[in-house]
């Protein structure tokens, strides 16, 4: 049975992905991008199934008349994907007021409003399903994408929390946690000017290596595949991690961290009240 998706961020990466195959298989796909123009090839293909509507997630005004007019397109939408973000790339101290604004407006701030936005929509409907597209980012922290990880980790705590909210009126939530993928991601990082103080430390390692073009990236119609098998699934994954450098460095996270809190837990307990 055909499927009603509301994608942001569809213009270029994975949501211009997940439009393409979607539209491709016969769903019906609102497209919520800052330039319309940007999908006038898919729309001369597709017709009446993909609905663009214009979208900056900086502005919660402009998320939620993206909302109402995805909403009113189709009769019912069952998948509402939050996609639109982008990445910042700086040491913290290099990185301007302005700039740690706007990763935040776009990447948390925008994402919030637009999970928020559609609740009511998804509880009145019976249901639904939400992708939050995050990162393996959420769960480990590089230099020089300080603003980044805040906005990632963020999203993913608020997530986690609404998830359990709104769980009784059958709104369910995915997170996708792609790692170093085949995207224009790395073209379109906002990046600050870099102090040469830093050029001999972790920052100043990874700024060479990121110029240099030494990452290992997943393939992204492949993640897209991936994401839709999951999406489409009864019972998907609550995190899904994608790609290899996703997986082993999360998973190395995970068992560290496992570590030290079980080397506290002496310390943990030896401050609570006595019992009785």
């Amino acid at each position: 049975m055909a499927k009603n998706w509301l994608i942001t961020g569809a213009s270029s990466g994975l949501g211009r992905g997940l439009a393409e195959r979607l539209l491709a298989r016969g769903d019906g796909v609102a497209a919520a991008v800052r330039r319309p123009d940007a999908l006038d090839d898919l729309k001369a293909r597709h017709g009446a199934r993909l609905h663009v509507v214009e979208c900056d997630v900086c502005h919660v005004d402009a998320i939620r008349a993206a909302v109402a007019q995805a909403f009113a397109a189709f009769e019912r939408v069952d998948i509402v994907v939050s996609n639109a973000g982008y990445g910042l790339f700086g040491a913290a101290e290099e990185l301007s007021d302005a700039q740690i604004d706007r990763q935040i407006a776009t990447n948390l701030t925008g994402s919030i409003q637009l999970i928020r936005a559609v609740i009511a929509r998804l509880r009145e409907q019976g249901g639904g399903r939400i992708v939050q597209v995050s990162s393996e980012g959420a769960r480990i922290g590089y230099p020089c994408f300080s603003a980044y990880h805040a906005t990632k980790w963020g999203i993913e705590g608020f997530v986690e929390a609404v998830a359990k909210e709104v769980g009784p009126f059958g709104i369910d939530f995915m997170l996708v946690e792609p790692g170093a993928t085949r995207t224009n991601f790395g073209a379109g990082l906002d990046r600050a000017a870099p102090m040469s103080v830093y050029d001999a430390t972790p920052a100043g390692e990874i700024r060479r290596a990121l110029d240099a073009g030494y990452f290992e990236f997943a393939d992204a119609a492949k993640a897209v595949d991936a994401m839709i098998a999951a999406i489409d699934s009864a019972s998907p994954p609550f995190r899904l991690a994608l790609g290899r450098s996703a997986y082993e460095s999360i998973r190395a996270t995970l068992v560290n961290q496992l570590h030290m809190l079980d080397a506290q837990k002496e310390i943990a307990l030896s401050v609570m009240e006595p019992s009785g």
